[in-house]
């Protein structure tokens, strides 16, 4: 007749395992792992940060854009465990990607983004839904010709589909953005 919830770990709580864990797969100290969590608490009091919450941190870096189609894709890739928020771990892990991870990982990290349904490859239409995310984001409202989130999408497939079956896998993903410095720029601008 034991409480069944007390074996769940409070979100609010920084154990030193949790400390370790992020130490060995990030490059951050364990003083700065507490200066962020202290903010992250700040935050979101009860540890976990909430869709609406995640958006609103968005729309303060990007206040003349609409930040809330790209948050939805950015969100479902860091929330790695699917229960709809992102707890510290989640947040350190996905901070340390981004900032300093190496090209290949924030390239990983981005396809990830890309292929929101998880099929394991990006299509136009899924490909074309985040760039047109991306522009709302920045608030990019000329989206005519070569701006046109359709035909920028077809024109990274048709450079990057090594295979010519016009999606791109993760491998192809990267090579495309790897060797090419403007769809890098387009797709991971900060990589």
């Amino acid at each position: 007749m034991g409480n069944k919830s007390s074996s769940k770990v409070d979100p609010t709580i920084l154990t030193p395992k949790a400390i370790q864990m992020l130490k060995a797969n990030t490059n951050f100290t364990e003083e700065q792992i507490r200066e962020w969590h202290a903010g992250f608490l700040r935050d979101c009091p009860n540890g976990k940060l909430s869709k609406d919450r995640f958006v609103s941190v968005y729309e303060q870096f990007y206040p003349g854009g609409k930040a809330k189609d790209f948050c939805k894709y950015a969100f479902g890739t860091f929330d790695r465990d699917n229960n709809g928020t992102i707890d510290f771990t989640e947040f350190m892990l996905a901070i340390a990607l981004t900032q300093s991870g190496d090209l290949d990982e924030r390239l990983a990290l981005a396809f990830d983004m890309y292929d929101y349904n998880n099929t394991g490859t990006i299509d136009t239409n899924e490909m074309a839904k985040v760039i047109s995310a991306m522009y709302d984001l920045i608030g990019e409202t000329d989206r005519k010709g070569d701006r046109d989130p359709k035909h920028r999408a077809e024109e990274i497939i048709r450079i990057c589909d090594v295979t010519g079956n016009k999606k791109l896998t993760k491998e192809e993903f990267v090579a495309g953005c790897k060797n090419d410095p403007v769809i890098r720029r387009l797709l991971v601008p900060n990589a």
